[in-house]
């Protein structure tokens, strides 16, 4: 048990390790166990709703071994014509993403939960980006697929990894894109004063 006053980032992306130094010198990083779920969409629940739940019950997971930490969690998916596009589970399942979902206008939602059990803090929320696509040439596609950069990437595509190339235009926050929505982020602990709670812990 680890009764430690520390911030843990509740994921081993290494993605949004980078983006989370841009607020702390220091931090641990404990994926959860989480077996994720696939989207069903048998279900009524929205897009935001998912990632939101995903995201609580990733930081929910970790805080049990961390009561006295603040806990951070995200979960990104991509959406297009209404539907959740998530991890390609095979370079076949990729190829399919990026051929029929890939062009014209998707939408990048990261569900974002930060608990804090020791100062009875919960705050789930979500941030949406759109971008509007354009569609990978044959050999475009190939080469992309050939690279291996989309194997755990929502969406089948890493904007951070030369995704970005295929982007026409981006509405919204780009580290949302990434993973971790560090505007909504930065919010959220500035309205709760966590970093004070933190500092006053030492």
């Amino acid at each position: 048990m680890n009764n430690k006053k520390t911030i843990v980032l509740a994921s081993g992306s290494p993605r949004r390790e980078e983006l989370l130094v841009q607020i702390f010198d220091d931090f641990e990083i404990v994926p959860a166990r989480l077996n994720e779920p696939s989207p069903c969409w048998q279900t009524s629940r929205a897009p935001e709703l998912w990632v939101e739940s995903l995201a609580y019950l990733k930081a929910a997971e970790v805080a049990q071994a961390y009561p006295s930490a603040v806990i951070i969690a995200a979960d990104t998916v991509c959406v297009h014509n209404g539907k959740i596009i998530g991890k390609p589970a095979d370079i076949d399942d990729a190829r399919n993403i990026l051929t029929n979902h890939f062009a014209g206008p998707n939408y990048v939602i990261t569900g974002l939960a930060v608990l804090a059990p020791a100062g009875n803090i919960k705050i789930i929320d979500h941030a949406v980006t759109e971008l509007d696509m354009r569609a990978m040439t044959d050999i475009e596609l190939e080469e992309y697929l050939d690279s291996g950069i989309w194997q755990g990437k929502a969406g089948a595509y890493a904007y951070q990894s030369g995704g970005d190339k295929f982007v026409k235009q981006i509405k919204g926050s780009e580290s949302n894109v990434v993973g971790l929505p560090m505007e909504l982020l930065t919010d959220i602990l500035q309205s709760l004063g966590i970093l004070n709670w933190l500092r006053d812990a030492e």
